[in-house]
């Protein structure tokens, strides 16, 4: 019999949980942590509780950095072992080489063996178009096929989180101490959005953390009829009262959806995003 599956793989920034990669059968490639010259697997040996801690600790953010190229290479080899044809879906390509990377290394293979898949997208944005795939996969649907409906479906992915402290994104360099400060005082919330591969601030909630809650569930209940109804994701960085809070709010309002899953943003994400970030993502048709 020859190898007809199609194995899908992503990196570890997708936030998937440790129970959807094993029921989807996922291998992720893990990104990196490093902590001065301390290196972590994010994923593996460091999680996001960690992550916050060695923060406080140190006083400092990490640096991130995506898999190597010969780390991808390695990956889609022993993949191919047991498949006939690898999909791997990455992190944009504007917040990360990863992808870029995973390009180059699926160019050693014979072609149509390994298709590389930019999402346009991050945390369970990338989740969303994985366990596409894996559905799709799962149906007996060939690599080129999957390829054309993530690409469709890649447009169509909503993904927006709230800020809880601005004190990551000053200590990355994102923001100035001033601003920070500013936005501590006078409780401004920004609402963050992924549009056309990149970060944007699409809205300021200035209030209370249920108001700015409620402000991603006025989002998504504008969009609940339009909203794909195979799954949509809470992903957060520690806040599960709150994801339970969004949770049965998005059940109520989209009730046809099949799935409605709790995931925790990994290491990487985190450190870029900090404490208490949340968000709600989703596909609309």
């Amino acid at each position: 019999m020859g190898l007809a599956r199609v194995k899908i793989i992503t990196d570890s920034t997708a936030d998937l949980s440790p129970e959807l990669v094993r029921k989807h059968g996922v291998t992720v490639v893990p990104y990196v942590v490093n902590f001065g010259s301390d290196s972590f697997q994010d994923g593996v040996d460091i999680s996001t509780a960690r992550l916050f801690e060695m923060v406080a600790e140190r006083g400092m953010l990490p640096k991130t950095s995506a898999p190597n190229l010969g780390q991808f290479h390695r990956v889609f080899e022993e993949a191919l072992k047991d498949a006939g044809e690898v999909v791997y879906i990455g992190i944009s390509s504007k917040f990360s080489s990863g992808t870029p990377t995973a390009k180059l290394a699926a160019a050693d293979f014979p072609e149509g063996r390994v298709t590389v898949i930019d999402s346009a997208n991050l945390s369970t944005g990338i989740g969303l178009q994985v366990l596409l795939a894996c559905d799709l996969a799962a149906a007996g649907k060939p690599a080129y096929a999957i390829a054309s409906a993530i690409g469709g479906i890649i447009p169509c992915v909503k993904t927006s989180f709230i800020i809880d402290t601005l004190d990551y994104l000053r200590m990355g360099g994102r923001c100035s101490g001033v601003q920070a400060l500013v936005g501590t005082l006078l409780q401004i919330r920004p609402v963050i959005s992924v549009v056309d591969g990149g970060m944007v601030v699409s809205g300021k909630v200035r209030g209370s953390r249920r108001k700015a809650l409620d402000k991603l569930l006025d989002d998504f209940e504008a969009e609940s009829a339009r909203v794909v109804p195979d799954r949509v994701f809470v992903t957060h960085t520690g806040c599960h009262e709150d994801a339970l809070y969004l949770m049965d709010r998005i059940r109520k309002a989209a009730p046809a959806v099949k799935e409605v899953l709790e995931t925790t943003a990994g290491a990487v994400i985190a450190s870029h995003c900090g404490p208490n970030t949340i968000g709600i993502l989703y596909a609309v048709q």
